[in-house]
């Protein structure tokens, strides 16, 4: 599946997502495995709008037990899904868009939405995704950044006033890409919700989450903290492929002969068979995600420290180092 996805698949297990929506894709074709190896679950629902040789590509993923899917309109760089938000027994409208850049087949992309929105009555609306402009001058910073006023600035905010949008309270950091050599940074990904979604669910509010192998950040959207309960019994792809972990299975699974009815017994080697996985992984590989997750850290605080300036050219040295070793690193937790 690769790096990026893996690391997509860890931030859904992290955050407790209900449902994402991944904007150029670069797929042509997308299967139930790798939804389901995406996603964490067999118990996974997708639409997806295809790249166009390799070029953009929508998905949307959710819970069968989250969303209840009634109407879809897949568009040209977008899908509309209507249906019951199951929680509360909700309707809602999701929009996820990937903009073109040129402002003439964004002004498209807009008047689509916005004869969908008007042809639909009743629901919430939340319109989110990579919309490739931003709503300010302050939302744009390094190489590029015009001194001029912006025209697409003033369209796009008067499509989000037409539409009856506002965008939900925002935390963390300011800028959602960042140019490979991180001579530009902008926010062009956003939600934009109805005042029915924030009446409805008053505590929403959408923050930015650390990067890692994209030039995006990823955008969350939530309204209230969840408990999931325990965390499942994972298996990481590079064990698969050790002659090792076959032997180490088998040999924890027979040597001890647990007593009690059957769910019991079955909750407890599961149990020991954890601890000594968890022993075995750090023997063999050493603790990757712990890694990983230490250089995304320093990543970030690269890029935090340095969100209103220009790198300097050890920063920018340190930065595709880091690169690197997250690369070289997250390979083996695929």
């Amino acid at each position: 599946m690769g790096v990026k996805w893996a690391a997509i698949r860890r931030m859904i297990k992290k955050e407790g997502a209900d449902m994402i929506c991944l904007q150029e894709t670069k797929k042509e074709v997308v299967d139930k495995a790798m939804c389901q190896a995406l996603w964490g679950d067999v118990e996974v629902c997708w639409e997806m709008l295809p790249a166009n040789n390799i070029v953009g590509g929508i998905l949307c993923l959710w819970s069968e037990t989250t969303f209840r899917l009634q109407s879809k309109l897949i568009g040209n760089g977008f899908i509309h899904l209507a249906g019951e938000w199951i929680k509360e027994a909700q309707h809602i409208n999701l929009v996820t868009v990937y903009s073109p850049c040129d402002i003439h087949n964004k002004r498209l992309l807009w008047d689509n939405i916005k004869q969908l929105k008007d042809s639909l009555s009743g629901g919430l609306w939340c319109i989110l995704g990579d919309f490739n402009n931003i709503r300010n001058p302050n939302e744009r910073f390094g190489i590029g950044k015009r001194i001029s006023g912006d025209n697409s600035i003033t369209k796009f905010n008067d499509w989000i006033h037409e539409l009856e949008l506002i965008e939900a309270p925002w935390i963390r950091r300011k800028y959602t890409w960042f140019r490979p050599n991180e001579t530009s940074r902008r926010r062009i990904d956003r939600f934009l919700v109805s005042h029915e979604w924030l009446d409805r669910w008053p505590g929403s509010y959408q923050s930015t989450l650390a990067r890692n192998f994209s030039d995006h950040c990823p955008i969350l959207l939530r309204s209230k903290v969840a408990d999931w309960g325990p965390k499942p019994f994972r298996i990481l792809n590079c064990w698969l492929s050790d002659k090792s972990f076959k032997e180490v299975v088998h040999q924890c699974w027979t040597s001890h002969q647990q007593l009690g009815w059957g769910g019991f017994v079955l909750k407890e080697k599961i149990k020991r068979l954890k601890q000594r996985l968890k022993i075995w992984n750090q023997e063999q590989f050493g603790d990757t995600l712990k890694r990983v997750k230490k250089i995304e850290a320093e990543l970030n605080k690269l890029e935090e420290d340095t969100s209103h300036r220009e790198l300097s050219s050890q920063e920018v040295t340190k930065r595709k180092q880091l690169q690197e070793a997250l690369w070289v690193v997250a390979q083996a937790h695929v």
